[in-house]
């Protein structure tokens, strides 16, 4: 290990070069890199510590920068939740892992604890089939933007495509669907576990319609309709949050609906249906199997509901 002369603030950018080149992380998650630490270069320059080397960081700075976030309020007063903790401290033993990998001399990553998040911030939320009904319904498919928009929210409840990767399917992709029923499509996305992703008939036949009504060339399969000739008309994923979250308004289902609620709900429903946890780790493309198990919940609520009703021991004589 060689100790670096550069301070730990001036190392945050190549981090974040090796996180895209050599981890192949999606640009996401880049951000909320990137977002995540200036939290801790904030607590730097407030502690006069900007100067700071990587082998300079202590195990009691970690401590008083956990403090420092433990004791964090915004500007309306309201603390960081412990989840939300997590997030800053990960960002932070990302880049320790980083000099690790670069032979540069800094303190562990695995130094770093993350606190147990409450069990109410680990909450799923999802949305029951009845709201999915009223949220697919809610585009005016009798207009080409519409069609557009019935085939994202079709193509998210069908797939559980994280925002990302249902942004950067292309059109080729669905070239020779005219008498197809369903459709699988390899999935490698960046920092994500290799996959197939099933769209069913239903999804895949909205999806017929709207790229029925395509009159341009663009090798997107989901593009904006009003772009200048130069722009890029690939819609973003901030575009689809927006089509998701107008749609939820207009449907008046919870608020909370974004592209990730219908990949939550696509799972739920799935693990009500009797679905086990390593088969819907596979449909989602989750690389352990722990990340699947925050949808325990529902099987867990499920089991207690039916223990309730058929075995309470209520017809049994006193």
């Amino acid at each position: 290990m060689k100790k670096s002369n550069i301070p730990i603030i001036k190392h945050i950018p190549d981090f974040l070069d090796y996180c895209e080149v050599e981890k192949g992380l999606a640009d996401r998650t880049q951000e909320n890199y990137q977002h995540y630490l200036q939290k801790f270069v904030s607590w730097l320059k407030k502690t006069k510590k900007e100067t700071l080397l990587p082998h300079e960081l202590t195990a009691e700075d970690i401590w008083a920068y956990r403090l420092y976030l433990s004791r964090y309020t915004n500007e309306k007063g309201r603390p960081l939740k412990k989840v939300t903790q997590n997030y800053y401290l990960i960002a932070l033993r990302a880049l320790l892992s980083y000099f690790t990998a670069k032979d540069i001399d800094s303190l562990p990553a695995d130094k770093i604890a993350l606190p147990k998040a409450d069990r109410a911030e680990k909450t799923v939320k999802f949305l029951n089939l009845e709201q999915i009904e009223r949220l697919l319904l809610a585009p005016n498919t009798k207009m080409s933007q519409g069609l557009r928009d019935r085939a994202i929210l079709e193509s998210l409840f069908s797939t559980g495509l994280r925002i990302a990767e249902l942004v950067a399917l292309n059109r080729e992709q669905f070239t020779n669907i005219k008498d197809k029923k369903d459709l699988e499509l390899g999935i490698i996305g960046k920092g994500s576990h290799p996959r197939t992703v099933y769209f069913s008939e239903r999804a895949l036949s909205w999806i017929k319609k709207y790229l029925d009504t395509r009159k341009d060339k663009d090798k997107a399969l989901f593009i904006h309709y009003r772009v200048r000739e130069d722009a890029e008309a690939r819609l973003t994923a901030r575009s689809i949050e927006r089509i998701v979250k107008k749609y939820a308004i207009l449907a008046g289902v919870p608020i909370f609906t974004t592209p990730h609620t219908l990949r939550h709900s696509m799972a739920t429903d799935l693990l009500t249906q009797g679905v086990d946890l390593r088969t819907i780790q596979e449909f989602l493309g989750h690389r352990n199997i722990v990340t699947t198990q925050i949808y325990t919940h529902v099987t867990n609520k499920r089991l207690r509901d039916v223990h309730r009703q058929y075995h309470s021991g209520k017809n049994l004589k006193e």
